[in-house]
């Protein structure tokens, strides 16, 4: 079987994915990046007519025409939002899985960081002490636990359930919101001993219709959803509006899960308490958003998965192989995107 792989693998990863199934010919095609998103490059290698996998991060234009024989593609990423804005997987019936599982333990402990930054005052802490100032009276007032909190989690799939499982250590109550709350388990991709594949961890389960009642109990929110077309704008000045004034938000999700304008608003007025954001409108944030001066909002820049780039294609590869070998033995593969739900 030829596979096309847009990410040069090391030799280890390599082996990985050959001793998959007998007969792997994995290739490198040539990519021509030209102006505009690096999502959508421009392949160049004619050898690509030939493979029927494609493996990486982008989804190259014109891919259908070039790759008449391609029947599945396996994202490195989660996100599959920039391979969905072409028809090729419904017109074509094209596979398409993702990578969902590999990043959650790491962008779970991301989460765990930015609630205790937030309920132990660093931030204060930090502009203190860039301004010579001993704080010690401000930052105790704003002190709290962790332990007795209420964390409202927007999408319980497998990065909501990795950060589940690390705040029931912290003695907080997890409250879940998914599609179908009626369905608890989760049959994608995780690490052993990782996560809630049974979401036996949550006190309460809620609808997206119920969201409005999942921000007025939490203290913490994270946003851990797929963009779709229904979960674009899926908190705005309505959510904001029945938070608690000590709600904290966390969205490691896409920047177009919120409204930001109306997230602006909710923080400035002190509707929120705070907002840690992995994730903006644009990406890029634009150098006039007043999100970059914004007290009460701690920036980070796409990186709550980050790690050695190493180790991250490990993993993904580990879970490319098994599903190479599920395909070629005609068994379900692991965390299949159904490109009309858009996870």
């Amino acid at each position: 079987m030829k596979i096309a792989c847009t990410v040069r693998l090391s030799d280890r990863q390599r082996q990985t994915v050959e001793r998959a199934i007998p007969g792997v010919d994995l290739i490198y095609p040539e990519i021509k990046y030209e102006t505009g998103s690096p999502y959508f490059p421009t392949i160049v290698d004619p050898a690509v007519r030939d493979c029927e996998v494609l493996l990486g991060h982008i989804n190259p234009r014109g891919l259908g025409e070039i790759a008449p024989r391609l029947r599945w593609i396996h994202l490195f990423s989660a996100g599959v939002d920039h391979v969905l804005r072409s028809d090729l997987v419904i017109k074509r019936g094209i596979v398409l899985t993702n990578s969902s599982g590999t990043t959650a333990p790491w962008i779970a402990e991301y989460v765990i960081g930015a609630m205790l930054q937030h309920c132990r005052g660093f931030k204060l802490s930090i502009r203190a002490q860039m301004e010579h100032q001993w704080s010690h009276q401000k930052v105790r007032a704003v002190c709290h636990s962790l332990r007795g909190q209420a964390l409202g989690i927007i999408g319980y799939g497998s990065i909501g359930r990795a950060t589940a499982r690390l705040a029931q250590a912290f003695g907080i109550e997890v409250l879940a919101l998914k599609r179908d709350p009626s369905v608890h388990n989760d049959p994608g991709w995780s690490l052993p001993g990782m996560g809630d594949p049974e979401g036996s961890i949550p006190r309460r389960w809620f609808s997206p219709g119920e969201r409005v009642e999942l921000v007025r109990l939490s203290d913490y929110i994270l946003l851990a959803p797929p963009l779709t077309a229904e979960t674009r704008h899926f908190l705005g000045a309505n959510e904001f509006a029945a938070a608690k004034p000590n709600a904290y938000l966390i969205n490691v999700a896409r920047g177009e899960v919120i409204d930001q304008n109306a997230l602006i608003d909710a923080l400035k007025s002190g509707r929120l308490a705070g907002s840690c954001l992995d994730v903006t409108t644009p990406e890029p944030l634009a150098a006039d958003s007043p999100l970059w001066d914004t007290d009460n909002v701690t920036l980070t820049f796409h990186t709550s998965a980050a790690r050695p780039v190493a180790s991250f294609y490990d993993l993904a590869c580990e879970l490319f192989a098994e599903n190479l070998n599920r395909f070629v033995s005609g068994r379900e593969l692991f965390n299949v995107i159904d490109p009309v739900r858009g996870y």
